[in-house]
This record gives C-alpha cells, structure tokens and sequence, in this order.
C-alpha cells in the first residue's frame, strides 16, 4: 500500500501522523511525504530554512519515509500563489506515488496555509482521474487545530483512530529531531504535549496511544488503477 501525508510546513507531518507513518513504513509499507511550503527571506532566514529542510529530512528518514518531496511553495504567504499551480503541483505528487490512503489537514485550522493546502489536495484529489486514492483523512495539528474560531465548520471531529501505542516513543524521537520548532511544555508544539494528546486519544479507544483522523471520502469496491 502507497500512503502520501501531505504537509504545510516540515514538522506537522511528524505532530499530525509521525506514529501512524512509522506504523505503515515498519510494516512494509511505502510511505511519502510532500511538503507544500518552504521559508523564505525576508520573514525567514536562510540558516533557518536549511536547518528545517535538515531536520525534516532527518526526523523522515527515522520514521522510514520512503520520499519526502519538497514544493516549495513560500510559507505564509500561499494564498498569494496562484491556486492552479498549487492544484497542480499536488496532483503532479499523487500522480508520481499513486497513493491508495492520503492525510490532509483539517480545514478548520487556524493557518490559512493549512486551509489552502486542503483546498488544492482536494482538487488533486478528485476521483475522476486515472488513479483514485481509495482513503482521505483529515488530521489534527496541534497549535493550529481547534485555534480558530469555534464554530460546526471549524470543530475537529475524529472518526477513525490508528493506534499507535508501539510507535508513540519513535514518533516522539523524530519530533524532538525538529529543534528549530519543539518547544516547552505547555506550548502545544512541545513533545509533553504531543505526548498527551496521543494518550487522551489512545484513551478514547481504549489503546495506550493513538492519532485520530476525520475520514473524508473513502472508496469501497471501486476500480482502482491499481
């Protein structure tokens, strides 16, 4: 099976789905990583990019990512591109690793990156091309997710949970990989917090750890091109 997680900024891959990528991969699985955007001056430094493009690269190859691409898109500032170029630079990625499960984020969230990127998955998601993806989830990502305002459109509501209880401590290690973004505990982006978030929602299932996804579309006994 080809799993693609699909990123705004490096790091929200390994907070929204870190154990459930090293789940699959362990499990003899291809999975990939796109990441939309990349920092650019002057609002980010050039030392500063190459460390996070490292570190992403790095905390990746930990959970066995079999390719992350990198778009490169300028963060913060994606409503400013074109739509049709990100469209399509997302459907050139699903094209290139034919994904059978796809992870986007949740459109509630508070980065407006967040929002774009979903927008554009979904166009490149549509089920009329050769290849169609058989599962879409929505993740959460904490310090964006749940920060916007409260409203039905904005509410994370989890309907699928992977258990990750053998992969949370390699998901924490890959997370703790990011220096240039984990923070302390109680800031959200903090490996104490991330910790429990896993556990709160390993409890809801009655695991020791899980992450939770909102199932989007999925495709039962359909062709596939696959």
């Amino acid at each position: 099976m080809n799993i693609l997680v699909i990123a705004p900024h490096p790091d929200d891959e390994i907070i929204a789905a870190g154990g459930t990528i090293a789940k699959y991969s362990s499990q003899g699985h291809d999975v990939y990583v796109c990441i939309v955007t990349k920092g650019t001056m002057p609002l980010f430094s050039e030392e500063s990019v190459r460390q996070v493009r490292d570190e992403c690269c790095r905390a990746d190859k930990l959970l066995g990512v079999k390719e992350t691409f990198f778009l490169d898109f300028p963060a913060v500032m994606l409503e400013m591109v074109p739509r049709y170029e990100v469209n399509a630079a997302l459907l050139n990625v699903v094209d290139q690793t034919r994904p059978d499960e796809v992870y986007i984020p949740h459109r509630g969230d508070m980065h407006l990156d967040h929002k774009v990127v979903v927008d554009a998955a979904m166009v490149a998601l549509r089920p009329k091309y050769e290849h169609v993806v058989k599962r879409i989830y929505a993740y959460e990502t904490l310090s964006e997710t749940g920060w916007d305002v409260p409203n039905t459109v904005n509410e994370f509501i989890p309907t699928v949970y992977q258990d990750i209880s053998k992969y949370l401590d390699r998901k924490l290690e890959a997370l703790a990989v990011y220096e240039s973004q984990v923070a302390e505990y109680p800031n959200p982006r903090s490996i104490k917090a991330i910790r429990a978030l896993a556990m709160l929602r390993g409890a809801t299932v009655n695991v020791k750890a899980a992450e939770a996804f909102e199932l989007v579309r999925e495709l039962r006994g359909g062709v596939s091109s696959n």
